[in-house]
C-alpha cells in the first residue's frame, strides 16, 4: 500500500474493496455464521480462498492487500463471535497502517498453513 506512486494502486484499492464489500454482503447469513462462528472455520474458509486466488495468479502481495480488505470490512460491520476475532479487531484497530498490513500477511501464512502441510511450504 506504501508503495506505488498511488495513481495505480488507489482504483485497484478500492476494486479490490468493493469487491470484498459486495461478496460479503451477497453472502447467505447462514453462511457467514457457520464461518465466523469458528476460528478454525475461518482460517479453513480463508485458506481456500487464498488457495483460489493463487491459482488465478495473484501473489503475497496482491493476497496482503486483499486480506486488509476484508479485515477492515469484519472490523467495521462484524461484531467478533470468538475470542480469536476479538483479539484480531482488537489489534486491527489499534494498529497503524504498516502494522495492519503485517498482520495481513502473517493471516495470509496462517491460513495456508492450515490447508497445506507444512513440509510443502518454503
Amino acid at each position: 500500500m506504501a508503495q506505488g506512486n498511488g495513481t495505480h494502486q488507489e482504483p485497484r484499492s478500492l476494486n479490490i474493496q468493493e469487491k470484498v464489500k459486495d461478496t460479503l454482503q451477497q453472502m447467505d447469513t447462514s453462511k457467514k455464521e457457520g464461518i465466523l462462528s469458528s476460528f478454525t472455520e475461518f482460517k479453513h474458509y480463508l485458506g481456500n480462498r487464498i488457495d483460489l486466488a493463487r491459482r488465478i495468479g495473484l501473489n503475497d502481495e496482491q493476497l496482503a492487500q486483499a486480506a486488509e480488505k476484508v479485515a477492515d470490512y469484519l472490523a467495521e460491520h462484524e461484531e467478533p463471535r470468538n475470542s480469536e476475532e476479538k483479539l484480531l479487531q482488537e489489534l486491527w484497530k489499534i494498529g497503524k497502517e504498516e502494522e495492519r498490513h503485517m498482520l495481513a500477511h502473517m493471516l495470509v501464512r496462517l491460513s495456508q498453513e492450515t490447508n497445506e502441510p507444512v513440509i510443502e511450504r518454503s
